[in-house]
């Protein structure tokens, strides 16, 4: 069946938990998370995500919250990578819990993996993250790096007077390890982060930055992925440099993917709100109704792609970015 606009990525968020309170996003300060019994079980994520897949979905992202604190995390990437027709899994984590799960993930059938750390400082680390586990961070990079993971992305939330003297270190760490390091603008949306507004930083002066320490950058379109970023390389590294330019640029038009949150909750825009909610129709075995929900979601992408507007809070650690 063919889409006014090609919707092949999902997003599904697995729990609306994190065991972090970064400074620009607020999983501590919710009123109230969703119990056990509304949060999706493993088997009804699977079975979302195959009707995704016959619709067209090619690649799944898992994510939170934090996914990694889910208990038996790997049962849940062995039963999506059974899917056929689906090309690629990839996870996003803050990567506390990774050091013991890196080598398991992929033997389950991870792809590719993506880790946010915003500071390469131990002693800052805790001012940006609001927990002590830099260290439990760094170890999960080194285990991804040694799981066979590829590639393993480095997402680093720039701000200004916060972080933005360790541009030049982040970048170095591509000459040293098969990392590809990417900038993210910071992307106000929720009343917390609205208040870092002055620390923003343009992925222009960023560049800047670097081509003055290291010279040339050289675009490279080799690299596996289904999202805005740009990526380049500089001479004799291992790893990419990637720029998200989520405040400064606006790249709704261009945007292949669909989000559901762990209660079954489809939104088709980061802003659009929740849409459908499968999860009745996913216990009542109602799959028609199942079917019928994805491909309306479907049929009204293209129309939520051209009028996004950021006029909505949006709390990420529930619907995973």
């Amino acid at each position: 069946m063919e889409m006014k606009n090609k919707i092949d990525y999902l997003r599904l968020s697995i729990t609306d938990r994190c065991n972090l309170n970064c400074l620009y996003c607020t999983p501590l300060k919710k009123d109230q998370f969703l119990t056990h019994d509304e949060v999706l079980r493993y088997e009804e994520m699977v079975k979302i995500v195959e009707a995704f897949v016959t619709m067209g979905v090619r690649y799944v992202r898992i994510t939170g919250g934090e996914p990694l604190i889910k208990k038996n995390i790997t049962d849940l990437v062995s039963m999506i990578r059974d899917i056929k027709g689906l090309r690629e899994i990839a996870l996003t984590t803050n990567g506390i819990g990774l050091k013991d799960k890196a080598r398991q993930l992929k033997e389950a059938g991870l792809d590719r993996i993506n880790i946010s750390i915003n500071t390469l400082k131990e002693e800052r680390y805790i001012d940006i993250a609001g927990r002590d586990y830099f260290k439990e961070v760094w170890a999960g990079i080194h285990s991804a790096l040694k799981s066979g993971l590829d590639p393993i992305k480095l997402n680093v939330v720039v701000m200004k007077g916060i972080n933005d003297d360790e541009i030049l270190d982040f970048v170095r760490l591509t000459f040293r390890y098969p990392l590809n390091i990417r900038f993210i603008e910071l992307f106000p949306t929720t009343e917390r982060s609205e208040g870092l507004t002055y620390h923003m930083m343009k992925n222009t002066e960023i560049k800047e930055k670097i081509l003055d320490q290291f010279g040339e950058m050289r675009r490279s379109f080799d690299i596996n992925g289904n999202g805005p970023a740009e990526y380049y390389r500089l001479k004799d590294s291992m790893g990419l440099i990637g720029f998200i330019n989520s405040s400064s640029d606006n790249f709704c038009n261009e945007c292949n993917r669909v989000r559901i949150d762990c209660a079954g909750r489809i939104s088709p825009c980061l802003f659009s709100g929740h849409i459908y909610d499968l999860r009745n129709a996913l216990r009542n075995g109602k799959n028609d109704e199942l079917s019928l929900s994805i491909k309306d979601i479907f049929e009204m992408k293209s129309e939520y792609n051209k009028n996004a507007i950021n006029n909505r809070k949006v709390e990420m650690s529930s619907i995973g970015g």
